[in-house]
């Protein structure tokens, strides 16, 4: 089973506490977007094997959002961070290339 810690409250939860919000760090299109942009966004979604940086809301918990970067093939996860940033903490870039050195961002 997938277990994350959540960044806000520090509560290590199953993924039976949580909610998916699916790919992060997406530039999101709505009201005023073209039709393509808008298309791209709705349906034109990676689906890697391996690395993958996810959307993830605590919804038994804090009901707060956040990201996770983890491996869709192991489930391993690389770390968890606050749904502000935008774009993965060093940290976190560090820990996945200690783990998978071939890794490309």
């Amino acid at each position: 089973m997938l277990t994350l810690t959540c960044p806000c409250c520090g509560v290590t939860a199953e993924e039976t506490e949580l909610a998916p919000g699916y790919e992060a760090h997406l530039k999101r299109f709505g009201p005023g977007s073209t039709d393509a942009e808008f298309e791209s966004y709705m349906f034109a979604r990676k689906n890697p094997k391996g690395v993958h940086f996810e959307r993830w809301r605590h919804a038994y918990g804090c009901g707060k959002w956040f990201l996770a970067a983890r491996c869709t093939a192991t489930l391993e996860v690389f770390g968890t961070y606050p749904a502000q940033t935008t774009e993965p903490p060093a940290a976190i870039l560090d820990a996945i290339r200690a783990r998978r050195p071939d890794w490309k961002a």
